[in-house]
């Protein structure tokens, strides 16, 4: 079944227009160290050549992708460097290229971090970003300080706040110091509890509800819906790793009393990802249409990547086949690409459908070949799958 699925999906995705990518800094290499300097962040560098065609499909479809966008935005800043260029020569000395794409990860200090030869598709570049963020750790100076007794309130908020842009625990540390407060209403203890509440399943996090309006009012009202979100989604991960219904229903439940704008939405994939998880097809089938309208919103990469979880997790099950010929369907009417109509195609086949398969193969045929360009392997997989039909 993946075999079936996998390049015509991975096409519909790709060719999607209009979504996110990569955001890349408008600056020399020195002034992205200043900027990692400042915020904190790591800077990943492509290092690439004109006429390198990795480099080429990289830019085309990788860095163009919404989630790649959306995380690498959020964790680093980004560097394009052509290496037979102007700033890319006079970095030779300093960072060694064999080959292209050479991509590097690299700390505010400019020590490479990781380094990655060869071009990558979306899940192995999300897959080296968050390596390289795991081998980031800011807490390190704090814990020893810590260690030693320091409990100046400052330092404690910036131990924290290290250990969660670390990825590390940080619950712990919170608790301590707010058992020792007496007051929680003051200035620094309501910025300390937004940074402290990292899980809704929490104390913290209670405080932080508690609290909220006026940690709207001080921190900014962005930036506690933002907290709320990524508690809410940590106490989900729980769930999902521990299969454990009842953090689930608990991080609906604080998502909605929160941020009840976000909260259906939210609600909607909770769902479908927990039930993808725990390969229950009833339940999943039936957080789908949900998912369609409040996650995936009509749009037709939405719907795409629905049929790609169907079809990697439930292929055999004849109802889950039935929502991923209905999605299919919409994504080819709504996204009018050859890539979706050949999707749709796919999946009429696998359900016994065999004159609509052919017809939908045809158009997706009709339409690759009326293209500014022709794609000759796209027409060739088209071609190859009719005759399989037909034979």
């Amino acid at each position: 079944m993946k075999s079936i699925f996998s390049l015509f999906i991975a096409l519909a995705m790709a060719l999607q227009l209009g979504a996110q990518g990569i955001e890349f800094f408008h600056g020399s290499f020195n002034e992205a160290l200043e900027e990692s300097k400042k915020t904190g962040k790591p800077i990943f560098m492509d290092a690439y050549a004109k006429w390198c065609g990795p480099c080429k499909r990289m830019a085309a479809t990788t860095f163009k992708d919404e989630s790649v966008g959306e995380y690498f935005n959020k964790n680093f800043i980004n560097l394009k460097v052509d290496w037979e260029e102007s700033e890319g020569v006079s970095l030779r000395g300093k960072y060694a290229v064999s080959a292209f794409p050479t991509l590097f990860f690299i700390g505010s200090d400019g020590a490479v971090i990781q380094k990655v030869v060869g071009g990558q598709d979306v899940n192995g570049l999300l897959r080296q970003g968050e390596m390289a963020l795991g081998k980031v750790d800011y807490s390190l100076e704090f814990a020893r300080l810590y260690e030693k007794g320091d409990r100046n309130p400052e330092l404690v908020y910036n131990y924290v706040k290290a250990l969660n842009k670390s990825g590390k625990p940080s619950l712990g540390i919170s608790n301590e110091y707010l058992r020792t407060q007496e007051d929680l209403s003051t200035e620094f203890n309501r910025k300390f509890i937004l940074e402290g509440a990292v899980e809704a399943d929490s104390r913290i996090f209670d405080l932080l509800i508690k609290h909220q309006k006026e940690i709207g009012m001080q921190e900014g009202l962005q930036a506690l819906r933002d907290r709320i979100e990524l508690a809410c989604a940590n106490t989900l991960k729980k769930a999902i790793q521990f299969q454990t219904p009842e953090l689930l229903e608990e991080a609906k439940a604080k998502m909605k009393a929160g941020y009840p704008e976000k909260a259906g939405e939210f609600a909607a994939k909770a769902d479908y990802d927990y039930h993808k998880a725990a390969k229950d097809a009833q339940k999943f089938g039936k957080s789908c249409d949900a998912y369609a309208k409040n996650v995936a919103k009509g749009d037709p990469k939405g719907l795409a990547k629905m049929v790609a979880d169907i079809a990697a997790s439930f292929a055999s099950d004849k109802n889950c086949m039935k929502l991923a010929e209905k999605y299919a369907k919409q994504a080819a009417e709504k996204g009018n690409n050859y890539a979706y109509y050949m999707t749709y195609a796919e999946v009429l086949h696998k359900n016994g459908k065999k004159k609509q398969a052919l017809e939908a193969a045809n158009k997706s045929l009709e339409m690759v070949k009326q293209g500014e360009t022709i794609d000759a392997s796209a027409v060739r997989s088209i071609e190859d799958f009719i005759k399989q039909i037909e034979s």
